[in-house]
């Protein structure tokens, strides 16, 4: 199979020193693009340096779906589509080769490993991986909806793969979201007939230390997503319930060794919270405090 990886950019130089020799342990130079958005520092040169393909964009244009979906066009002949982050550092020289092979199946459309803590992680920010990223690899179809509800679409571009037909099946990744461009499409590949694999060998560190502002600001463009693509919704459940159990497991995770963390995590709660409904009513609100209350502020524009 023939496969190209795809890294959409901006200012990506200070993660630069982890990434490439993580990504050129795992591929040859030929098969990566770097989309970059106008980066202000190196990153553009130490691509060009690395002899992956750059593919420049103005930083107006970019949208989580509509560049990924430019990139799949620009590198047309491959059949697996791979996409990284900026700053989803490979663990180890088999995590590209691992992810590919779950297309040994024919019926899985698409593949998405295992995100662990990065170096350094907070507790709080090292639960949510450890919440989302179980070790054990596991299948998903539209059946799973029953047990698992909103939880059977959760994916992350940030180390994600795609069969190209599969993809383009599902009319590719939607141009005119917010973010979440990659649960739109896990969505409709699962209610297409296809399978989605979540493998768990195939890692890389990847996290946030968000601050309080941010996690107001990113569960605030959750409950856009959700409100302008409603049918996830209709067709895969709410996602309270696991909210809720997300709440309960760093609640025991924290307690009794990260107990001071605490009061941090049930504010931070209250934020997603309070931040998701607000964008589940973005309708409501003017323009300007749109852009003032969520983290992607160009797509306002």
């Amino acid at each position: 199979m023939k496969y190209a990886i795809i890294v959409p950019t901006l200012n990506a130089a200070s993660d630069w020193t982890l990434f490439e020799p993580a990504l050129l342990a795992n591929a040859c130079s030929e098969f990566v693009l770097v989309v970059d958005s106008e980066s202000t520092d190196e990153t553009a040169n130490l691509a060009s340096a690395a002899d992956f393909k750059v593919l420049r964009i103005a930083r107006k244009e970019f949208n989580h779906g509509a560049t990924r979906q430019l990139a799949a066009d620009f590198v047309s002949d491959a059949e697996i589509l791979i996409y990284l982050t900026q700053d989803a550092i490979l663990a180890d020289p088999n995590a590209i080769s691992n992810l590919l092979g779950a297309f040994a199946d024919p019926e899985v459309a698409a593949a998405f490993g295992r995100q662990l803590p990065r170096l350094g992680a907070t507790p709080i920010e090292a639960h949510a991986r450890l919440f989302n990223y179980p070790q054990h690899s596991s299948i998903r179809t539209l059946e799973s909806r029953a047990h698992l509800g909103f939880k059977s679409i959760f994916i992350s571009n940030s180390l994600a793969a795609y069969r190209r037909e599969a993809l383009s099946a599902v009319s590719g990744f939607p141009k005119d979201v917010i973010f979440g461009e990659d649960t739109v499409v896990a969505a409709r590949l699962l209610l297409s007939g296809r399978k989605i694999a979540y493998v768990a060998e195939a890692q890389a560190f990847h996290s946030h230390n968000y601050s309080w502002k941010q996690e107001f600001k990113r569960y605030f463009d959750i409950g856009v997503l959700h409100s302008r693509e409603s049918w996830l919704l209709k067709e895969f459940g709410g996602a309270g319930g696991e909210g809720g159990r997300f709440v309960r497991s760093e609640l025991s995770y924290l307690w009794p060794k990260y107990w001071w963390l605490i009061p941090s995590a049930l504010v931070r709660t209250a934020l997603k919270l309070t931040g998701y409904k607000l964008g589940r009513i973005e309708s409501r609100l003017s323009l300007n405090w749109k852009r003032r209350l969520s983290m992607h502020h160009h797509f306002w524009n």
